[in-house]
């Protein structure tokens, strides 16, 4: 799922920590976590670029992940949009498939 919404393993584990401790300071994931410092700023930035995590306007920040409930939300989003996209080819498929199907028609 996580992997759907563009995350990376980083971001998943990120997300994980913070969903289950609560508010953290990037020295404190990085710690934690044991992943090197510009991983986890790359990972913060994705995460919140998606809305999953926010942070505090101090310095240094605290991070905060947002509701599983709001991670599965943006999922069935991905999904319904993936959905329609995928109904969209289809008519289209189908379209240039009925298109040819008269060509071949009139050809014999």
């Amino acid at each position: 799922m996580f992997s759907d919404l563009g995350l990376t393993q980083s971001d998943y584990q990120v997300y994980v920590f913070l969903a289950q401790q609560g508010p953290q300071k990037g020295r404190n994931l990085c710690n934690e976590l044991n992943i090197q410092k510009h991983q986890l700023y790359s990972s913060l930035r994705n995460l919140q670029g998606k809305g999953l995590v926010s942070a505090t306007c101090e310095h240094p920040a605290q991070f905060s992940a947002v509701s599983f409930e709001r991670v599965i939300d943006m999922y069935i989003k991905v999904k319904t949009e993936e959905a329609q996209a995928l109904q969209e080819t289809r008519e289209d498929l189908m379209s240039a498939w009925r298109s040819m199907i008269k060509k071949d028609r009139r050809i014999s």
